[in-house]
């Protein structure tokens, strides 16, 4: 097994796509983590987590079907119910065990699942674990999801796209995916990780974005690690849904729950990000004006309105390169290789957060045109 493994590391290594967590012992300027609104440091985050765990204590001790669901992740489920105008939500430990949750319970053998081509790798495992037909479309192809859909003589149709794609920062073409869906009989459901709390008037995501309802799609999941600044992540439906979830859903079910402190946290998280609408408009100003001053620069931005903003280096080698040269003067922006882009893609990921001001955005700029 030994000489296995080293050859695995090895092949890493010569292709460039050897990846080691870095420890960082100074402070840097952060422009690679999906603090979207700043909350994750947040006085009064921790002043809730702190009371919580005098009440609660850390652990929930237990699955929630079990002995763990306390009236805090009830408290929690119902205020995430409401921010996302659906019946009821579920929680789960973080988004991966959401997602491999509820595809698996929804689709089996006989049923089909229609992936857009750079969805998150969690709901191409999931679609994988459900033993489903897996069809998979180009980028925000409607009209050969569209062709797919009409050949499909499956039992159960179920697509899935993200809202916003975690690493080129664009947004689904819902509207036309859910007149696709209702011409052809298919489910939807949409991981919107990257959009909640960010997109739309009022940090709905990318539904409130299209305005759409959960008629529209009924199936919605969201993590709250990103915009909320917390951990976990919820689906968000029908009563019918939720129930068939609890039921069903074998990472539900066999997970021990969030700890009860967390899930306060969370709550009060959500009222901040409603609260404070200035996060949301202060983020995407920086955005339009990190834009529009790499536009003047000739910085090659890829399409993103979105705090994600990639910037196409090519081959793995050259991203590292450029990571490790802005990583020098202080600024952390994470290189994205393969498998999670595609061949020929890595790139520099970089996130902004309501926490940045302009001053930080330009020491960026300069930096970035060093070395691109």
């Amino acid at each position: 097994m030994e000489t296995y493994l080293k050859n695995i590391l090895n092949q890493q290594k010569q292709a460039n796509l050897y990846r080691t967590p870095k420890i960082h012992e100074k402070t840097f300027l952060n422009f690679s983590n999906n603090d979207y609104l700043g909350l994750a440091n947040h006085p009064s985050l921790k002043a809730t987590w702190q009371q919580a765990a005098d009440k609660y204590g850390i652990g929930s001790g237990g699955s929630h079907l079990i002995s763990g669901h306390t009236a805090a992740h009830h408290e929690l489920e119902t205020t995430l119910a409401a921010y996302t105008n659906r019946k009821r939500a579920l929680l789960f430990s973080n988004g991966y065990m959401a997602n491999l949750g509820v595809i698996t319970s929804l689709v089996g053998r006989h049923d089909a699942i229609f992936l857009d081509k750079l969805n998150h790798a969690s709901l191409i495992d999931a679609a994988l674990l459900s033993r489903a037909k897996i069809h998979r479309y180009p980028h925000n192809d409607i009209s050969h999801l569209a062709k797919l859909l009409a050949k499909s003589s499956a039992k159960h149709k179920l697509i899935i796209t993200d809202g916003v794609f975690s690493m080129d920062g664009d947004i689904a073409l819902l509207a036309d995916i859910v007149e696709i869906a209702n011409k052809y009989q298919a489910w939807l459901m949409v991981d919107d990780a990257h959009g909640l709390g960010v997109i739309g008037n009022n940090g709905g995501g990318s539904l409130e974005m299209y305005n759409l309802d959960a008629e529209n799609v009924p199936i919605l999941m969201g993590t709250l690690g990103k915009a909320f600044g917390v951990f976990g992540a919820f689906v968000a439906g029908s009563e019918l849904l939720i129930e068939t979830l609890i039921q069903s859903a074998r990472s539900y079910i066999y997970t021990t729950a969030l700890p009860p402190a967390l899930a306060a946290t969370i709550k009060t998280s959500i009222t901040i990000a409603k609260q404070e609408q200035w996060r949301r408009q202060h983020l995407h100003e920086l955005i339009k004006y990190f834009r529009s001053n790499a536009a003047k620069l000739k910085i090659p931005l890829m399409n993103s309105i979105t705090p994600i903003q990639g910037i196409i280096i090519g081959d793995s080698k050259s991203a590292t390169a450029a990571s490790e040269a802005l990583y020098e003067q202080g600024i952390i922006v994470t290189a994205i290789r393969p498998p999670t882009v595609p061949q020929g893609t890595a790139r520099l990921r970089i996130t902004f957060s309501a926490l940045h001001d302009k001053k930080q955005v330009d020491e960026l700029l300069a930096a970035l045109v060093k070395i691109i």
